[in-house]
């Protein structure tokens, strides 16, 4: 069955060489290469005005901003328009956890070539070819669309062709940061970028279910692949973004293994990124699953879809600008803890709440917590990572947008037998007691605070 226009009417210093791992007992890692800014700017310089924008002052920076914070807009965005046309089009959760998985396996799989790329290559020109390749995917289905041609198996091609390019956007898009604004402002700036990332993944979705129910899936898909092309044109703002300084030996096999070894090597950042991954592989596909709720459980159709998302885009702007207020490294974990804890408190109320009034504040709290937990993990690991890895150790970082996609198809099935509520509670759960579990097993975890205060001072 195609879906058309019709139917919306209807509801590193030597990037080739070992690196050993940051640790309280190694000597500091290498400085990154200075960062290039606009003439008569000194990124590198410690920032004259504190404040939560500072990074901003770095002209460089602010093209890599409004790219970055427009494609995670279009990429929320494309999260609500992709299931709801999957929902239109076949009805089933299972599709839907099947569309996500396409994209989500390639990220996983070819992550590790990516970072690599990313730590060996040009990081503006990586970045531009990858969301040139999304641009033009994201043309196709909407040309489809538009003629009424478009079929379910359309989405999982595309799905699986962006899940290949997305690799090799992410880790470069992570890393670049370095070259862009140095270390004194490296703190802030990934602040900012976690803040926009995360709060765009849940604003876009709330756009686009307005826009659903305003004018259309076919004009809502449109503007969306606009706000793409928008992103790719403000990397143009961007000079050359070289890695780190040296010459690039051995294989690109060896530059993956090299950046495995040093992850297996420095144990905290290994629990990290697995204390960040995990809950979220659990408990983040309740956002694929919104279109489910408000269309079988309260039956408020996509204006009631727009709202929800809008509930939970607001709670995600609270808890982004909350991290980019707090950059310190004192009582890091404690925070951390008690957001995982809150995320899945409030997500457990949401998924068995009756009414649809009672799920707005829910939600919102829900994604106050989450974006809080989510970005402080992050932004601990890139604190402590060298430069000269970054890309390949940012490539694993990406696992925590690829894997709520995964998690999908499971808690998708699950919903189809049991219904959405149970499965999205039941995960909340489990979430929670992951976390719990992570910090009473790992020394290195509960070591994180002191690590940080180190790291933020070299």
């Amino acid at each position: 069955m195609a879906y058309g226009e019709e139917q919306e009417a209807a509801p590193p210093k030597n990037a080739g060489a070992p690196v050993a791992p940051s640790s309280p007992d190694r000597e500091p890692a290498p400085t990154p290469p200075p960062p290039q800014g606009e003439p008569g700017s000194s990124p590198t310089a410690r920032p004259r005005r504190p404040g939560i924008l500072t990074s901003l002052e770095v002209p460089q920076f602010r093209w890599l901003f409004a790219s970055n914070t427009t494609f995670f807009l279009a990429m929320g965005g494309q999260q609500v328009l992709r299931s709801w046309l999957v929902v239109q089009i076949t009805g089933s959760e299972l599709a839907l956890g099947w569309v996500s998985a396409l994209v989500a396996l390639p990220m996983l799989l070819i992550a590790p070539i990516g970072g690599a790329i990313a730590d060996r290559f040009d990081r503006r020109i990586v970045v531009a070819g990858g969301q040139l390749i999304v641009v033009l995917g994201e043309i196709t289905v909407l040309a489809l669309l538009l003629a009424g041609r478009l079929e379910y198996w359309h989405l999982l091609v595309m799905a699986g062709l962006m899940g290949t390019a997305f690799p090799f956007i992410m880790p470069a898009r992570q890393a670049i940061v370095a070259n862009v604004v140095g270390r004194a402002r490296m703190s802030n700036a990934m602040a900012l970028n976690m803040a926009a990332v995360n709060t765009t993944r849940v604003v876009g979705p709330a756009v686009a279910g307005f826009a659903i129910g305003a004018i259309g899936v076919g004009r809502a898909y449109a503007v969306n692949v606009a706000l793409y092309v928008m992103a790719l044109t403000f990397l143009a703002g961007l000079r050359s973004a070289p890695p780190a300084r040296g010459p690039n030996r051995g294989t690109m096999r060896q530059s993956m293994n090299e950046g495995l070894r040093y992850i297996l090597h420095d144990r905290l950042v290994l629990v990290l990124l697995f204390f960040g991954l995990v809950p979220m592989f659990l408990v983040m596909p309740f956002q694929n699953l919104l279109v489910v709720f408000t269309e079988q459980v309260w039956r408020v159709g996509p204006e009631g879809l727009g709202i929800l998302s809008a509930a939970a885009g607001a709670g995600g702007l609270v808890g982004a600008v909350l991290v980019a207020w707090r950059t310190e490294s004192k009582g890091r974990l404690r925070s951390m803890m008690m957001a995982a804890f809150a995320f899945g408190s409030f997500l457990f109320l949401f998924a068995l709440s009756p009414w649809y009034l009672l799920a707005l504040p829910l939600v919102f709290l829900a994604n106050v917590f989450a974006n809080y937990y989510s970005a402080l993990n992050n932004i601990a690991i890139q604190m402590m990572v060298p430069d000269a890895v970054r890309g390949r150790v940012s490539s694993f970082l990406m696992m925590s947008f690829s894997l709520p996609l995964l998690g999908t198809l499971p808690v998708a099935a699950v919903a189809e037998l049991i219904g959405a509520p149970a499965a999205v509670a039941g995960a909340s759960v489990i979430a929670v007691a992951v976390a719990v579990g992570f910090y009473l097993a790992s020394p290195s975890l509960r070591g994180m605070d002191e690590r940080m205060r180190r790291a933020m001072v070299e």
